[in-house]
């Protein structure tokens, strides 16, 4: 069923603008808090967020999550919840004709975000969770899919065709970087032109991939100035999306701090993306090297 992949993904249309991601499309972005903070800071930033993706010429989808099932410690921030969280995602649609995502991690979400959000996203952590990949495909929405730091790109087919069996065929891969030891991820590039080989359109995350999972601690450290450089390379590499996590002030953000990139820098690196993409694209097209062994 792998051939019946979508190279280009649809999502939004209709009373939100319409973002195709994939073959022959516009270098595209998903950008936004990790977390749903509270209702004023996210429509600050989706507004922010939004002018720098008009100004650059960069397709939007925004991105934050009600609840981020998948942080270390008890004790720290994870989300809003469904009911506040939806709420605030669907505003932001309203009002900035915006499509959004938001992460999915319980069975029991599926069908209630899939109500407002226009591409539900399935953590790196779950994504050969069986139940959670169909019960996602059963929407019908398109679907952001992670791939694990633990897992073989090339296995990430077998996870697809979980979604394929529900007759979703509208999956963008993403990869997040590999475990280097307990505590750091590092990017093998390689891991995108393989899974480009599936046919699905296939993304860079810029910030997840400089994390250093927590090793000593509760709470995860990252290197933020290596994202520049990595997401240049990815767009080198031909990605069809990126994904960004974004704050105001990451120092402070209640999930993630050490990985979000400061809204500051956003459309600079964009700018950035878009040119790499844009000239990359153009050489391939001048000079193809399909099939070279």
């Amino acid at each position: 069923m792998l051939n019946q992949a979508n190279a280009v993904v649809n999502v939004g249309g209709g009373d939100v603008h319409e973002v195709k991601i994939g073959k022959d499309q516009p270098l595209a972005v998903l950008a936004g808090p990790c977390a749903i903070e509270s209702e004023t800071h996210a429509m600050t930033m989706a507004e922010g967020i939004r002018k720098i993706a008009d100004r650059v010429g960069v397709p939007l989808i925004y991105k934050s999550c009600f609840d981020k099932d998948c942080r270390s410690s008890p004790d720290s921030y994870h989300g809003c919840g469904i009911d506040s969280g939806l709420k605030i995602l669907a505003k932001i649609r309203a009002e900035f004709g915006i499509p959004v995502v938001t992460d999915v991690s319980n069975v029991e979400w599926v069908a209630e975000t899939a109500e407002v959000a226009d591409m539900l996203q399935i953590p790196a952590y779950l994504c050969r969770q069986t139940h959670l990949l169909r019960a996602c495909a059963a929407t019908k929405k398109p679907l952001h899919l992670k791939k694990g730091q633990f897992m073989n790109p090339r296995n990430m087919k077998n996870s697809l065709a979980k979604i394929y069996r529900e007759e979703n065929f509208q999956v963008v891969l993403t990869d997040r970087g590999t475990f280097f030891g307990y505590d750091d991820l590092v990017n093998d590039f390689r891991s995108l032109q393989i899974m480009k080989e599936f046919g699905t359109p296939v993304c860079y995350d810029a910030t997840h991939s400089i994390q250093q999972p927590t090793g000593h601690g509760s709470v995860s450290q990252g290197l933020r100035e290596f994202i520049p450089g990595l997401v240049r390379a990815a767009c080198a590499m031909n990605v069809d999306a990126l994904f960004m996590e974004v704050h105001d002030n990451p120092d402070q953000a209640l999930s993630d701090p050490a990985t979000q990139l400061d809204i500051q820098f956003l459309e600079a690196i964009l700018r950035q993306s878009k040119e790499v993409s844009d000239v990359s694209r153009a050489v391939i097209q001048q000079y193809p090297t399909d099939g070279i062994i």
